[in-house]
């Protein structure tokens, strides 16, 4: 998040501006709210505000629509987009959950199979090869 609470995903742009910003009519944004395509956000007022990412949307809506790509097509990228961002999101959440789970458990652990099941094995100790078998231990990262 940017200074002052503000990221990509904040509206504060008026429709004025934002059209401004994106190279066109504030019709043509009011159109595109209405099927969909760039949803900005609302003041308590109902007065629309876009954020960054709106900003960049529109722009990358123009650029398709004067390729020929037809709107529901934009409308399917831009939602594979949003889908792709927040994938990536969700994924260096996990990165850094592991990274807080391996740095925060106590030496390296071993696993055996037993006729218990799998059991963890305390460092240092041996196995009966005839009757239990490792199956994991984790390579400690650098």
């Amino acid at each position: 998040m940017a200074e002052g609470g503000l990221d990509a995903d904040t509206p504060v742009f008026a429709i004025a501006v934002a059209a401004e910003l994106a190279g066109m009519h504030p019709q043509t944004l009011r159109q595109y709210d209405r099927i969909g395509l760039v949803v900005p956000g609302r003041t308590s007022g109902g007065s629309r505000r876009y954020s960054t990412r709106n900003i960049e949307q529109l722009r990358e809506v123009a650029e398709l629509s004067s390729q020929g790509v037809s709107l529901p097509a934009i409308a399917r990228l831009l939602d594979l987009e949003d889908e792709n961002r927040a994938l990536r999101s969700r994924i260096t959440q996990l990165e850094g959950a592991l990274r807080a789970e391996r740095e925060n458990r106590p030496g390296v652990r071993v696993f055996a199979a037993g006729s218990t099941g799998v059991v963890p094995m305390p460092s240092g100790r041996r196995i009966r090869r005839s009757t239990e078998v490792m199956l994991w231990s984790p390579r400690r990262e650098s």
